[in-house]
């Protein structure tokens, strides 16, 4: 486990409070610092009881030689091998003392363990048990001294220590992977429900399901509870869509049937306004041209709702091969008349084939040559410029300016339905229906390109679009032109 993670910034770390860390590792954490407490008071009981019956065990065993000794009359002999025979085989010593406490005999090899005192007693790292000898008078004969080193048996109360801590540590170690083990096979279901609600969420798609539970749990409770509630957004998502389709439908099929009508009355305005030629009718003359801009402002304004409605309902207009190039020159020459001080410099003397509806890709470029004429000062120089891209088989048209560029205000919004942005033009151009770079956008999306917002070398916008390239023509060297 990492108890630390990465806090961001300039490469500084926090500690993980554990309430952070995962549910497996906090499963793992509690079953193994609850075996480890089980397990110490445990061995701390079974280690103390063990060692004091060793302890017990190794002095009944100096007792018992000490009253052997004390009971064998050839113990005092001065010269009897009875003493050798009790101490080869532990290497223990023997001291005989008269009643006066005088030296009889000792051992081989005997280490002093300081003068009789009738009971257990230690000399430095000797246990001695010492018994008083009555002789047959009933009077006191003397004293025997029997005397072990306490080393072998504290090592022992060692070794028994490191085994009990080594058995702590172990079955701590065991607890926690056994912990883990069981933590992760519970949160497994959990798992995969939230990698399936992930997925769900990056998809944006409700009709996926979550798995089936295998168990009547409560993980099995919560993915049916999860399974229900995607249901019923599914259901609700098919309603708003079917909704949302009949929407787009009906304004694309109103906005359809008013460019009749509105053509009729732009006939009718347009010979009633040949009618008015003579100087006393100048007045209806005048109603009859402010209706006629009206109405032609209106038609602009349905053809525009049109195509957006169309875009919406997924409608597609009728794609064929086409030169955008070409396009590009046709649009460039429509706006040149009303680009009044500006200078349009264009670049589009190489053929660039793409599949794609003619008008709608006029409509593109058109609506980005009108935008920055509208949004620059008399006297700006916008470029229109169209290039390819071989690696990625990208045709792409920019048009750029060097006026004051987009307000970081409605940077973000800028290809938004009917968002206006406050260019110097906006006063003179007050038409604008703030439809024109949304229609860029939909153009764009329903040719399967893209469209990016920047800014010109000389700090004006720029505008690129990108479109699936369907051959590259022969290559003819550039030139530029001036309308």
């Amino acid at each position: 486990m990492e108890p630390e993670e990465s806090a961001g910034g300039r490469g500084g770390r926090r500690l993980l409070h554990p309430g952070s860390w995962p549910v497996r590792w906090r499963l793992a954490l509690a079953s193994a610092g609850l075996t480890m407490v089980i397990l110490l008071i445990f061995g701390a009981v079974i280690g103390h009881f063990a060692g004091e019956r060793i302890h017990d065990d190794f002095n009944r065993e100096l007792k018992g030689a000490v009253r052997t000794l004390a009971g064998d009359p050839e113990t005092y002999i001065t010269h009897g091998p009875r003493l050798q025979d009790y101490v080869r085989s532990n290497d223990a010593t023997v001291w005989i003392f008269d009643s006066q406490r005088n030296v009889v005999k000792y051992s081989p090899n005997a280490v002093y363990v300081g003068p009789p005192s009738v009971g257990l007693t230690n000399h430095g790292s000797m246990r001695v048990a010492t018994a008083a000898v009555i002789g047959p008078s009933g009077r006191l004969a003397g004293y025997v001294q029997y005397a072990r080193s306490s080393e072998d048996v504290n090592s022992t109360i060692e070794r028994l220590w490191l085994f009990i801590a080594a058995g702590v540590f172990g079955g701590t170690l065991l607890a926690s992977l056994a912990g883990l083990a069981i933590a992760n096979r519970a949160m497994r279901p959990i798992a995969s429900l939230t990698a399936t609600a992930r997925e769900i969420a990056a998809t944006r798609d409700p009709s996926r399901r979550m798995p089936d539970p295998k168990a009547e749990d409560e993980v099995g409770e919560l993915a049916r509870t999860l399974e229900q509630m995607l249901r019923s957004l599914d259901s609700a998502r098919e309603e708003r869509e079917q909704a949302m389709q009949k929407q787009r439908e009906f304004v694309a099929d109103a906005s359809h049937e008013l460019r009749t009508p509105l053509t009729s009355v732009l006939a009718n305005l347009e010979l009633l306004q040949s009618s008015l030629e003579e100087p006393d009718h100048t007045e209806d003359r005048e109603m009859v041209d402010s209706a006629l801009r009206s109405s032609r402002r209106m038609s602009r304004l349905v053809a525009d709702l049109l195509l957006l409605a169309r875009a919406d309902a997924g409608r597609r207009g009728e794609r064929r091969r086409c030169d955008l190039a070409e396009i590009a020159g046709h649009a460039a020459a429509e706006v040149a008349p009303v680009t009044g001080e500006h200078h349009l410099r264009i670049d589009n003397s190489k053929s660039i084939e793409v599949d794609g509806n003619p008008d709608e890709l006029h409509r593109l470029v058109l609506n980005l040559l009108d935008n920055a004429v509208r949004h620059t000062p008399a006297g700006s120089q916008i470029d229109l410029r169209l290039g390819v891209d071989g690696k990625s088989r990208i045709a792409w048209v920019e048009v750029s300016d060097d006026g004051p560029g987009i307000p970081a205000a409605v940077r973000e919004e800028v290809f938004d339905r009917f968002v206006r942005g406050g260019g110097p033009a906006d006063t003179v151009a007050g038409s604008g229906t703030g439809l024109g770079l949304a229609i860029v956008r939909a153009v764009t999306a329903s040719h399967g390109g893209e469209v990016e917002l920047g800014t010109s070398s000389r700090g004006g916008a720029l505008f690129r679009v990108s479109l699936p390239l369907a051959k590259i023509s022969q290559s003819v060297t550039p030139s530029l032109g001036t309308l």
